[in-house]
């Protein structure tokens, strides 16, 4: 009676002992879980939690793939799947994905004797004598099943087993929720990434005047200065090379604006002479000089209320700079041969291409007045800086052309676009916009070709500059451009360029090698 008595206690005490060891392990966990970052590690923790402290072995977490057809590994200990073994499980298959299936735990007190035993994550032995046990529970949010959380245990009899399942099942719902918070914060972040590019796409094409087209990066902080100033009356002077659009910026910011509704008046300082570019600007009184027989308004009083738009400033004499300054800081201004002095509620908008810098220190452009204009600068990128916009203006001056001469041209082809990337553009969008003019005018079959182009955009390795002076050499020449097109667009494959083309593979591969086409360097290049 007394050793009875004896083992019954060694029991109880070994019973405590698990108990208190698997409160410690859940515990430990739940820190785990609150405190990792990394979803991987944060379950591979939990397993080497599992098997160092309660002698669970090979643990397993397993998640349903985003289509929900399939479990794979998240995390797993001693991961050793079986050489040509699929790691993963369909929904229904083997043990694991019955228990997905079935929402039930599945405890296997000998996996040499289940038939359903897959062994596919971890190398195991079958024989009798290595033996083992094998437990499975389902990983659930609410009554959805995600995943699951196995292990093997040695040979152990069933009241064992089904103490390690009741804290496997634990483990479970705990892995259960810090997944769904884990799904609740990717999804949030997904939305908000997909608010946010939407609201951030809203804002460029806000942003970008509809009289200028460009979405590279450079054009994108231009409409994005344009936005700020448009706001305010701030003097604003716009600064870039020729040809590059300033004038379109300088309107964009006035009828982006609350003066849009009075007159936008642009001075082109460069095309008159200074006693005509005083009077033009200033205007003047009856009789104030040979030939002024009436009173006249200038420039200045047409765009009351509205926006002055200097073109080329730097080209201002140094005594217009001095009454241009005046009416920069006063808001006043006096006729030529009047004495009256007049407002001006007007909102100044600079442009140059010079060097202001360069002509302050010549002398050429007075200091002070540099600072009264320079308040907010925009600097327009030339074209070779902004190359990602050259198809999307080229398209437009197409169109636009196109609808001006009543034709229908219909594709720029790609040695067209090649020549047109190659080129350096030293006149700019004006240049791209009179080189687009030129071939809408040539083009004669609904396809700009890059012998359409004027002659300074011609290069000596063109594919298709030599002049076509024959029917003959005309249409080798379009077979050229069509099949490169094609090429290009099926990344060399012959066979779906064929097929695109209405001709047998056999008959592409005869044209490629006559017309001297180099379908190699079409193929898609590995990331």
């Amino acid at each position: 009676m007394e050793t009875t008595t004896t083992a019954d206690r060694h029991a109880t005490q070994d019973h405590l002992a698990r108990h208190e060891r698997e409160l410690d392990v859940l515990s430990s966990i739940g820190q785990l879980l609150a405190t990792q970052a990394g979803q991987r590690e944060m379950l591979a923790d939990v397993l080497r939690e599992l098997e160092r402290h309660l002698g669970m072995i090979r643990c397993t977490i397993m998640l349903l793939s985003t289509d929900g057809r399939e479990l794979v590994v998240e995390a797993a200990r001693s991961f050793q799947p079986a050489e040509g073994h699929d790691t993963r499980y369909r929904w229904g298959e083997g043990i694991t994905g019955t228990v997905v299936q079935t929402g039930r735990p599945a405890i296997i007190p000998r996996v040499s004797r289940e038939p359903l035993f897959q062994n596919r994550i971890h190398r195991r032995s079958r024989a009798g004598d290595e033996d083992i046990s094998f437990i499975c529970v389902p990983v659930m949010l609410g009554s959805e099943v995600v995943g699951s959380l196995s292990a093997d245990f040695p040979v152990e009899d069933r009241d064992a087993l089904d103490e390690h399942a009741r804290v496997l099942g634990i483990v479970a719902s705990l892995i259960a929720f810090d997944v769904k918070s884990r799904r609740i914060t990717i999804r949030e972040k997904r939305v908000l990434e997909a608010e946010n590019l939407h609201l951030r796409s809203e804002l460029e094409e806000r942003f970008r005047p509809e009289n200028i087209v460009g979405n590279s990066r450079a054009m994108q902080q231009v409409y994005e200065r344009i936005h700020q100033v448009s706001k305010s009356d701030t003097t604003v002077v716009i600064r870039g090379e020729s040809g590059t659009g300033k004038e379109l910026v300088a309107s964009a910011i006035h009828y982006n604006s609350r003066r849009s509704k009075k007159p936008f008046v642009r001075v082109n300082c460069a095309s008159l002479s200074e006693g005509l570019l005083e009077s033009e600007l200033f205007g003047h009184d009856k009789g104030s000089f040979t030939g002024a027989a009436q009173d006249r308004i200038g420039r200045i009083e047409q765009a009351e209320g509205g926006t002055l738009f200097f073109d080329e400033i730097g080209d201002f004499s140094l005594s217009v700079q001095v009454k241009l300054l005046q009416v920069l800081q006063e808001h006043e201004f006096e006729r030529v041969g009047g004495n009256r002095v007049r407002k001006a509620d007007v909102r100044v908008i600079a442009a140059t291409n010079r060097d202001l810098e360069d002509a302050i220190a010549k002398g050429d452009f007075r200091e002070d007045l540099y600072y009264r204009v320079n308040v907010v600068p925009i600097f327009m990128p030339p074209l070779r800086d902004r190359k990602d916009d050259i198809l999307l203006l080229a398209d437009h001056f197409v169109e636009k052309y196109s609808q001006k001469m009543a034709k229908r041209v219909r594709r720029i082809s790609t040695p067209a676009i090649n020549m047109m990337f190659a080129y350096h553009w030293p006149g700019n969008v004006r240049e791209l916009e009179n080189s687009i003019e030129h071939a809408v005018l040539l083009a004669d079959d609904g396809v700009i070709h890059a012998y359409n182009l004027p002659p300074s955009l011609q290069m000596p390795d063109a594919e298709d500059s030599p002049r076509a002076t024959s029917l003959q050499a005309r249409v080798k020449l379009l077979e050229k451009d069509m099949i490169v097109d094609v090429l290009k667009r099926t990344h060399g494959n012959m066979t779906a360029a064929a097929r695109q083309l209405g001709i047998t593979p056999r008959m592409i591969r005869y044209k490629v090698k006559n017309l001297g086409i180099d379908y190699r360097k079409f193929f898609k290049k590995e990331a």
